[in-house]
């Protein structure tokens, strides 16, 4: 039922700062009354929680709005059906007590064939009874401004009624709160985001969402210090929506910020307020079960589905998720767009780009979504489609690797990171899809060791690889990789994984398994300082690795190791070997077996006493780097041997510095053997 109200209780006003600036909403609130002043109709949308009907009361409480204007306030209650005829007649008594007699004509176009029922009104608790007035009812009011609050249950009987208001009373301005426009010719749409978890840039203290945490939790009698780390974790969990932030605060009474963290690490559907101001704001479940009740059945399919993305995808994975025999492919993407409509999604990018748009689930929202599909008893078959779409990802991102498209194939992990680590995160947890997660692993054998992951890849392929079978065909690649990311940190460990691997290598004849073995250890002895193994192993590695084999580095990225091996002691042979490598067919699409080849020329020069070749070597290789390929490593390597030349270059008699060169192992958690081109040693 829509009911009038008169202004806010205790509970509302305490959401203002400094007079009458709502916490972090300074901004919004400024183009709000802009927009009521220059406009006959703005609508205030946003997601659940993010304080809608809050700012717009802002705007329509005196002495903000002035005087001389009458405001009257309309608000929908959940549960009682309503078609058009009773909705304008219902608004049009409210105006008619604020003096502004309105009898509008026509039929319902609903065909609604409602009747008022008997008996009071239903009505929320905490909801105000009478009209809001900015003085004094006239009999012929100046202006009415009409706020017509939280209309999404009856959204398209609001659009027909505002339109003839508009049409019909000069006098009156529109004011809509919604989680979507109306869709009127000049609505002005004022668009209700987050609050920002970090504090603006330049500008010392607290972020607005941190600001509102605290001061609510002090207003609960909350009194312990508050660690700025703790506050912000707590924040971006709860990804700065003020509704959660409140009922956060309400729970530190039983639990320090640290373990309201915790907490909110599985789950913020069970925050609870035990006397909201709303009935369905008293848990973040039912603030969003609100939304989910006025989905359509394909929307709220789709709506679980999405749940189990951890991170932003495409409409295109959603699509292949989402599908079933009871949802066709092209019901996905209109879901999308009505969930991105009403802030379940948000739509990452800018309108019209040429990219295709990429979506986001809010967190509250797909916690809520998680619930539904494990009580739809979908989750397991929504996951293997997870899975397989991630596995095929990762394959395209090694394709991408392997054809000289390597900065793409790094923007592509970048994009996909979170689902990527989150179905590796599921299999070690053991709830199925290890050889999946570990297929993933290995085409992005790339993204471990070139790019300053290894440490990470490591670690987690010590967690997977326990929990494939012991005849999977996965096993040695997994040990090999494994070997490879952890051979700077723990040698051991990796010539223990290596012994495991290279007798199923050698029963299955994987030549291309076998040549990265042989790279490992070049690497391992290289570490323990002995060149002439090295070498050896880089050599054999060079020789065995059939050219073009995916899964790992090229027969050229191995010939570039070797040259940084030889550039030390033998400067001539390691010029040989640099160029044989960037001779090879298959380097001239790996912009990082490139790097390290170049790298190693550049130093055989220095150490032969071409100090201005290779400097001159060194720039060039370090800027076809940076404009082909982000490979951090390697670029520092190059920068290092840079800064080395510069100082002999400036340093007047000072001896030449001869940084060892060094095949890039990885070092805190940085890149690995021939995964980069890398490290002058200091």
């Amino acid at each position: 039922m829509w009911n009038r109200g008169e202004g806010h209780d205790a509970r509302f006003v305490d959401c203002f700062r400094d007079g009458d600036a709502l916490v972090g909403r300074g901004g919004e609130l400024a183009a709000l009354r802009a927009s009521v002043s220059e406009h006959r109709l703005v609508t205030v949308t946003g997601a659940a929680g993010t304080g809608k009907s809050r700012l717009a009361q802002a705007v329509a409480t005196p002495p903000v709005d002035g005087p001389g204007r009458t405001v009257v306030r309309v608000r929908w209650h959940d549960g009682i059906p309503v078609g058009r005829r009773a909705l304008t007649a219902r608004v049009a008594r409210e105006l008619s007590a604020a003096g502004l007699p309105w009898d509008p004509a026509g039929p319902d176009p609903a065909g609604s064939s409602y009747a008022e029922p008997a008996g009071p009104a239903r009505r929320d608790p905490a909801e105000p009874q009478h009209a809001v007035h900015a003085g004094p009812a006239p009999t012929d009011p100046a202006e009415v401004l009409l706020l017509l609050d939280d209309v999404d249950p009856v959204h398209t009987e609001c659009i027909g009624l505002v339109q003839t208001l508009l049409m019909t009373e000069p006098a009156v301005r529109v004011l809509v709160t919604a989680r979507r426009p109306l869709g009127l010719g000049d609505e002005q749409v004022i668009r209700l985001g987050p609050l920002p978890v970090e504090p603006a840039p330049g500008r010392a203290g607290a972020s607005p969402a941190a600001e509102l945490l605290v001061s609510r939790a002090r207003e609960r009698g909350w009194s312990q210090e508050a660690d700025p780390a703790a506050v912000a974790r707590v924040c971006r969990l709860l990804e700065g929506v003020p509704l959660a932030l409140e009922l956060a605060a309400g729970r530190l009474g039983e639990w320090t910020m640290e373990e309201l963290a915790t907490h909110l690490e599985t789950g913020q559907c069970r925050l609870s307020d035990p006397a909201p101001l709303l009935l369905r704001h008293r848990t973040m479940r039912a603030a969003i079960g609100a939304v989910h009740a006025l989905c359509e059945p394909a929307q709220r399919k789709v709506w679980r589905r999405l749940s189990v993305f951890a991170g932003p995808f495409s409409e295109a994975a959603a699509v292949f998720v989402c599908q079933g025999s009871d949802l066709a492919p092209h019901e996905v993407p209109p879901a999308l767009a009505m969930l991105s409509a009403t802030g379940v999604l948000q739509a990452l990018g800018e309108a019209g780009a040429v990219c295709p748009p990429r979506y986001r689930m809010a967190r509250a929202a797909r916690d809520f979504g998680t619930e539904r599909l494990a009580a739809a008893g979908e989750r397991p078959v929504t996951r293997d489609r997870h899975a397989a779409h991630f596995r095929g990802v990762a394959a395209v991102a090694e394709t991408l690797w392997n054809t000289g498209l390597q900065r793409q194939a790094l923007e592509t992990v970048r994009d996909e990171h979170d689902d990527l680590m989150a179905l590796v995160h599921r299999a070690e947890e053991g709830t199925g899809h290890a050889e999946t997660a570990l297929e993933a692993m290995l085409n992005l054998w790339f993204w471990w060791a070139v790019h300053d992951h290894a440490r990470e890849g490591s670690d987690r392929l010590r967690v997977l690889l326990p929990r494939l079978p012991a005849d999977s065909p996965l096993l040695a690649r997994g040990r090999w990789l494994a070997a490879w990311l952890s051979a700077a940190w723990d040698p051991r460990t990796a010539h223990h994984l290596l012994s495991l691997a290279w007798p199923a290598a050698v029963l299955s004849g994987d030549d291309a398994l076998l040549g990265r073995i042989a790279h490992v250890h070049g690497t391992l002895a290289w570490q323990r300082q002995d060149p002439t193994a090295a070498a050896q192993y880089y050599r054999q590695a060079a020789d065995t690795t059939p050219g073009g084999a995916p899964g790992g580095p090229s027969p050229a990225a191995s010939l570039a190791a070797l040259a940084v091996v030889q550039a030390h002691h033998a400067p001539a042979a390691a010029a040989l070997t640099a160029r044989r490598a960037l001779a090879q067919p298959d380097c001239a699409n790996d912009t990082w077996a490139t790097a390290l080849a170049h790298y190693a020329r550049a130093f055989a020069d220095h150490r032969a006493g071409r100090t201005g070749r290779s400097r001159h070597r060194a720039r060039r290789a370090l800027a076809d780097l940076e404009a082909r390929l982000d490979a951090p490593q390697a670029r520092r390597a190059l920068r290092l041997l840079l800064a080395a030349l510069d100082l002999a270059a400036t340093a007047t008699g000072a001896p030449t510095p001869h940084p060892r060169p060094h095949v890039p192992v990885p070092r805190d958690g940085a890149q690995t053997p021939s995964a980069t081109a890398s490290l002058a040693q200091r």
